[in-house]
């Protein structure tokens, strides 16, 4: 089996566990799996954490696939500024990623197309 499919495996086994923690948090899931993995992943995650009985989830990522299953208000953006100091702003807070999401511009393909970085309220 390849590290991908056990890490998958241990995501899907972490969100079937009877007595969740309150809060998981995951670093960049898209360490070792394949990039087809990462949407219904970021699906399941979502479901989970809305159903209300599950834990809160915190997930960094760099990965569009991942993020191309979200809507703006799953998404925080966080920058660290000059200061050292790092700001989070919900992606629905930044006007021109929630007019280019309601135009059918998925969240991924806007992070890589600068709209989520410095310049950017």
């Amino acid at each position: 089996m390849s590290d991908g499919t056990l890490k998958m495996f241990a995501y899907l086994l972490l969100l079937e566990d009877p007595d969740p923690a309150p809060l998981i948090g995951i670093e960049e899931p898209e360490n070792g799996l394949h990039h087809r993995l990462l949407e219904p992943l970021a699906i399941e995650m979502k479901e989970y954490s809305s159903q209300g009985k599950g834990s809160q989830i915190f997930v960094t990522t760099h990965a569009p696939h991942f993020v191309d299953a979200l809507r703006p208000d799953d998404v925080w953006i966080l920058e660290k500024g000059d200061d050292g100091f790092s700001s989070a702003i919900r992606a629905s807070g930044v006007e021109e990623v929630r007019q280019l999401y309601n135009e059918g511009i998925p969240l991924g393909s806007l992070r890589y197309s600068d709209h989520f970085g410095r310049g950017n309220p």
